[in-house]
């Protein structure tokens, strides 16, 4: 079942803010254990942010514990373009960094035609 799992590691080497760093995916008993570990983070007195680069998936009950995370102010960074649009259009604040950008902002192929 490791292909189901979520691994959390926290940094503390930024003594402003507490990362926690996911790989894996957001998805069921694993949304719960995320809101769970976060909370504990949040009693640090320090910002919480989410670094979601190493996330595959995020399931339902993920985009549901991530709103309540960020709705307390929780940040949420390191999204792929895709995890963060979809994030978005739930109304879930994601933090967007040198490059990120969104893809539906990426150019429309444009159909050549063929002139007799």
């Amino acid at each position: 079942m490791s292909s189901g799992m979520l691994r959390i590691v926290r940094n503390d080497a930024d003594q402003q803010r507490v990362v926690l760093i996911l790989e894996g995916r957001i998805v069921a008993a694993w949304a719960d254990m995320l809101e769970r570990v976060c909370l504990e983070a949040m009693r640090s007195d320090r910002p919480v942010v989410l670094d979601l680069s190493g996330v595959a998936l995020i399931a339902r009950s993920g985009k549901e514990a991530l709103g309540r995370l960020a709705r307390a102010g929780v940040g949420i960074t390191g999204c792929s373009p895709l995890i963060a649009d979809m994030l978005e259009q739930d109304g879930i604040a994601v933090i967007r960094t040198n490059g990120d950008t969104s893809d539906r902002a990426a150019p429309k192929q444009q159909g050549g035609s063929s002139g007799a």
